[in-house]
C-alpha cells in the first residue's frame, strides 16, 4: 500500500531531541532516529510502498512496529485517502461565553492608527465626532446582561468585557452593569468575570477602587515609554498622553497588588519605526509594573505610513526571539514570564488546540454596540454589514451560522497546506475585512509572520520541555 506522511513540522530541542508537530491533529510527538527515518521515507508527495520499504529495512521488526504506531497516530496515511471530515460547526445555537459591551463610541484620544476613528474604520460617520448614540445607557447595559445569561446555556460562568472608544468615558454604565450582573447571576447560579480595556487617562481613585474590588481583568492600551506612547497616542490637540497615564497606571498596579487582584496587562500596538519589542517589554514590566505585555501588529490598510511592511514583520520576529530567550530562562527557574503572545501560544501547543475558526467571534463571543446591536465582535459593532441581531430580539441564527460556515478554515484553500493552520485558522476577521473587504478571507499578508512565530513557539516549547517539563503543568489547568 502506498503511504505518505501527513502535513507536519519538525523541530528540535537544544539537546537534539527531535519532535513532530502534526498539523492534522495538533499533536506533538517526540521521535527517535528510527521513527525520524520512517517519516523521511514516506514524506514525498508519492509516498512509498510499505511492504517494499519494510522488505529493505535492516531492522524490519522494529521498523514495522514503529510504522504501525505512526499509522495509528495518524502521522502516516494512505496516499489519496480522504481526510476525515470535521464538523463544520458545533451544535447550534452555540451558547455564549463572553459578551463585549462597547459602552461608548467616543474617545478622548486621537490615536493615529485607530481602526475605529482612523482611515480604516468600518462604521459610518466621523468616529468620535459622529452622530450615533455616543454612550450605552444603563437600560441597554442591563438588557445585555439578561441576554448573555439567557444565551449562555448550561455554562456555570460567563465573562463580560467592557470596551470603547475609551471605555471609562461611560463608567456609570459599567458600574450599573456590574451591580446588575452580580444580582442576576446569583439568581440563576452563575458566576460572572469582568474585564476592561482602557487608555488609562481616566483611572481615577474611584474607578481604580471599583475595578479592583470587583476583580476586573484590566488591559491598558499603551505603546511603551514617553517617546513611544506619544508617537501615535495623543490627545486631539496633539499633546502626548504618557505624562497623564503613567502615575495613574502606577496607582492601579499598586492597588491591585495590595488586593491580590488578577493580572494587569499592557497591549502594545506595533507600528513602523517602533522601539524594539524587548526594550518596550522591559520598560512596561519593570518601570510601570505590568504583569504581562501583549504585542499586536497594527491593523492597517495598504499604504498607511505606520503599517508594518515585510521588513517590519521580519524585524519583529527577531525581536520576539530575544524575548523568547528571556522566557526560556524564566521557565527553567520555574517562574512565570509576562510575554503574553508566547505564553498564549505555548498554552495552545500544550493543550493541542486545533481551531476551525481563528477566535470565538460569532461563536462563543459577540460584541454589543451602544444601541444594543450585536456584532461578530467588538471591532464589528455598528458596522451593519456584520450585525447578527440585537440584545432585545436575540441572535439571528441564520446570519450567524452562514458566516461561521463561510469562515471555517476548511473553506480557506490557502490554509490547506499550512502547518500553522490549527493555531491560526486563517487569522483575524477584522484584519481580513480591512485588507480584502471580506472577513472570511485568510490573512495572506502575514502568513510568513505567523509561520515564523509558530516555529519560534515550537522551538521554545521543545527547549522548555527538555529543560524543565514541570513548567508545562501551568498550562493544564485552564
Amino acid at each position: 500500500m502506498q503511504l505518505r506522511t501527513v502535513l507536519h513540522r519538525r523541530f528540535r530541542s537544544d539537546a537534539g531531541t527531535e519532535f513532530l508537530y502534526v498539523a492534522t491533529s495538533a499533536a506533538i510527538l517526540a521521535v527517535d532516529p528510527l521513527t525520524s527515518g520512517i517519516v523521511d521515507a514516506f514524506a514525498g508527495s508519492e509516498g512509498a510502498d510499505d511492504a517494499e520499504w519494510l522488505g529493505r529495512h535492516p531492522e524490519r521488526a522494529a521498523a514495522e512496529t514503529a510504522l504501525h504506531d505512526l499509522i495509528d497516530l495518524g502521522v502516516i496515511r494512505p496516499v489519496g485517502e480522504d481526510q476525515a471530515p470535521r464538523a463544520a460547526l458545533p451544535p447550534m445555537p452555540f451558547p455564549l461565553a463572553t459578551l463585549v459591551l462597547n459602552v461608548t463610541n467616543k474617545c478622548n484620544l486621537s490615536c493615529t492608527y485607530c481602526y475605529e476613528y482612523g482611515e480604516d474604520r468600518l462604521t459610518a460617520g466621523d468616529g468620535s465626532k459622529g452622530t450615533g448614540k455616543p454612550k450605552m445607557d444603563d437600560d441597554t447595559a442591563r438588557q445585555s446582561i439578561d441576554f448573555l445569561l439567557r444565551s449562555s446555556g448550561d455554562r456555570p460562568q460567563v465573562s463580560i468585557t467592557f470596551f470603547g472608544g475609551e471605555t471609562l468615558l461611560n463608567f456609570p454604565a459599567i458600574r450599573a452593569a456590574v451591580l446588575y450582573a452580580e444580582e442576576r447571576a446569583a439568581s440563576v447560579k452563575k458566576r460572572v468575570h469582568y474585564s476592561l480595556t482602557t487608555n488609562a487617562t481616566l483611572l481615577t481613585d474611584e474607578v481604580v477602587d471599583f475595578l479592583t474590588k470587583h476583580r476586573f481583568g484590566i488591559t491598558v492600551s499603551i505603546d511603551g515609554d514617553a517617546a513611544q506612547q506619544d508617537r501615535h497616542r495623543t490627545f486631539a490637540n496633539g499633546a502626548g498622553s504618557f505624562d497623564t497615564i503613567a502615575p495613574r497606571i502606577r496607582h492601579l498596579v499598586t492597588t491591585n497588588k495590595a488586593r491580590k487582584g488578577r493580572a494587569i496587562g499592557a497591549r502594545v500596538t506595533l507600528t513602523a519605526g517602533a522601539a524594539p519589542a524587548a526594550q518596550t517589554f522591559r520598560f512596561l514590566t519593570q518601570e510601570l509594573g505590568f504583569d504581562e505585555v501583549g504585542f499586536a501588529p497594527v491593523t492597517a490598510g495598504l499604504g498607511r505610513e505606520y503599517a508594518l511592511g515585510e521588513k517590519g514583520y521580519e524585524r519583529l520576529l527577531r525581536e520576539f526571539g530575544e524575548l523568547a530567550e528571556d522566557y526560556v530562562a524564566a521557565a527553567v527557574r520555574n517562574e512565570d514570564h509576562g510575554f503574553a503572545n508566547l505564553g498564549d501560544l505555548l498554552r495552545e501547543l500544550h493543550q493541542g488546540v486545533n481551531k476551525a475558526h481563528p477566535c470565538g467571534a460569532g461563536l462563543g463571543l459577540l460584541g454589543v454596540s451602544t444601541e444594543g446591536e450585536l456584532g461578530l465582535c467588538h471591532r464589528f459593532v455598528e458596522s451593519k454589514s456584520h450585525a447578527v441581531g440585537t440584545v432585545a430580539t436575540g441572535i439571528d441564527e441564520g446570519t450567524r451560522t452562514t458566516f461561521l460556515e463561510r469562515a471555517h478554515v476548511d473553506q480557506k484553500t490557502d490554509c490547506r497546506q499550512c502547518f500553522a493552520r490549527p493555531l491560526c485558522a486563517g487569522g483575524c476577521y477584522h484584519e481580513a475585512h480591512v485588507r480584502y473587504g471580506d472577513a472570511t478571507r485568510a490573512n495572506l499578508h502575514y502568513c510568513e509572520w505567523i509561520r515564523g512565530f509558530v516555529d519560534l513557539g515550537l522551538a521554545t516549547y521543545a527547549r522548555i520541555l527538555t529543560k524543565n517539563p514541570r513548567f508545562m503543568a501551568r498550562f493544564e489547568t485552564s
